[in-house]
């Protein structure tokens, strides 16, 4: 790679990380300002959970939609749009007085979250294949705008209410669109096909490698790996006040501490995933968290102290496994990184989406707070017997072509 290469994809990557960081603190907005919603409206547990999910819901489901639409586009167009649609439904939201409404703006809040697929899309065309593992790690940094909210909003929250939250993270967005737009580049590849006037692949060509259940399995994990994250990521504030009686304040910004390593750490699984392969990592990620969970899932539970130090071994492990997970697809997949990229980071959204409802749901049933952690347990065991077994059969393969 050449200097003035080298230097445009470290320009794309920084630019996009951070926009990333902007979009990851809106798209995780509810887990603070949900609480003085769920005050305001008298909301069941369920009902909560159904607010702080909703934008993750849409963030998952746009997210094949936005790979595809930036392989065929290009990422700086796609990424621009993207964060100024989300700006404009998380001012809206601010106007929003009755649960139906809060829902509905809370849909347009999660098109923030969508923002991953174009950016891993985009940042991937920048860097060769060797690289592409710390490349995207470091990306996926931008998951830390989850504890910029957790750390900011309750003071803001406190003492401006939630409405002005709202409005202050929506102009921030705004402004980092505005700025992406401004310094920001094309990716080569776009560049090449202009160029050219190469035509578009057809999208029977976009979806073909979603047929292939390898994918389907990454998916799985990233399911767990990230899903679980930003599930916990919304789930652990309202955790804390309710086993361990902790104010927002000190609540949110626990929150944060634990989405800080659990978001700077990817960058690390990325080099890992380099250095001695995604596998390896993805391995030591499902074990390590199958123990965690284990322990988290006590009926009776546990001390706050020995709560934190597991919930932070797990953070930490399931930022590897983020990175683990997205080193495969340009590997595998290099001209389908936004679709295959887009249907991962989906059923891994969707996992944000629908694990915060379950925790609630199961809540509400069992009345125990460790309920979230046993749903976990058994999603991890199932992944890890699933690739164990994968690996094995392929091994098997492999020393018969060669005997």
């Amino acid at each position: 790679m050449t200097t003035s290469a080298s230097s445009e994809a470290s320009r794309a990557l920084g630019l996009s990380t951070f926009a990333f960081i902007v979009c990851f603190a809106v798209w995780t907005i509810f887990a603070i300002i949900g609480i003085q919603i769920r005050e305001q409206l008298s909301l069941t547990e369920t009902q909560f959970g159904l607010l702080i999910g909703m934008p993750v819901l849409t963030g998952s489901l746009v997210r094949i939609v936005l790979g595809i639409l930036t392989d065929r586009l290009g990422g700086r167009v796609v990424y621009t749009l993207t964060m100024l649609a989300s700006a404009l439904a998380t001012f809206l939201l601010s106007w929003a007085t009755t649960y139906p409404q809060m829902l509905l703006a809370a849909l347009g809040v999660g098109l923030a979250g969508g923002s991953f697929a174009v950016g891993v899309a985009y940042v991937s065309r920048f860097y060769a294949s060797a690289k592409q593992g710390t490349a995207l790690g470091i990306f996926g940094v931008g998951n830390v705008g989850a504890a910029v909210t957790k750390f900011v909003a309750p003071f803001v929250m406190v003492a401006y209410g939630w409405q002005a939250t709202a409005q202050i993270w929506a102009a921030a967005l705004a402004l980092t669109a505005i700025l992406f737009w401004v310094f920001s580049k094309d990716d080569p590849v776009t560049i090449e096909r202009r160029g050219t006037k190469a035509p578009l692949r057809s999208l029977k060509a976009e979806f073909a490698p979603l047929k292939n259940v390898q994918v389907w399995r990454f998916a799985a994990y990233y399911f767990f790996a990230f899903g679980a994250f930003v599930a916990l990521a919304l789930w652990l504030p309202r955790y804390l006040i309710g086993v361990y009686g902790f104010d927002i304040k000190t609540a949110g910004m626990i929150g944060a501490a634990y989405s800080i390593p659990a978001s700077i750490f990817r960058a690390y699984g990325g080099v890992l995933s380099d250095r001695v392969g995604a596998r390896a990592v993805m391995y030591w990620t499902l074990i390590v968290s199958l123990v965690c969970t284990a322990i988290l899932s006590a009926p009776s539970g546990v001390s706050a102290p020995v709560f934190l130090v597991v919930i932070f071994v797990l953070g930490f492990f399931m930022s590897l496994g983020k990175a683990a997970v997205y080193k495969h697809i340009p590997t595998y997949y290099p001209q389908n990184v936004g679709a295959v990229g887009g249907l991962v980071g989906m059923i891994g959204g969707l996992g944000g989406f629908f694990l915060p409802l379950l925790f609630g749901w199961l809540k509400d049933e069992t009345g125990m707070w460790s309920s979230c952690f046993m749903v976990l347990f058994v999603l991890i065991a199932t992944c890890l017997v699933w690739m164990h077994l994968t690996i094995r059969r392929l091994n098997r393969g492999a020393a018969l072509q060669t005997a």
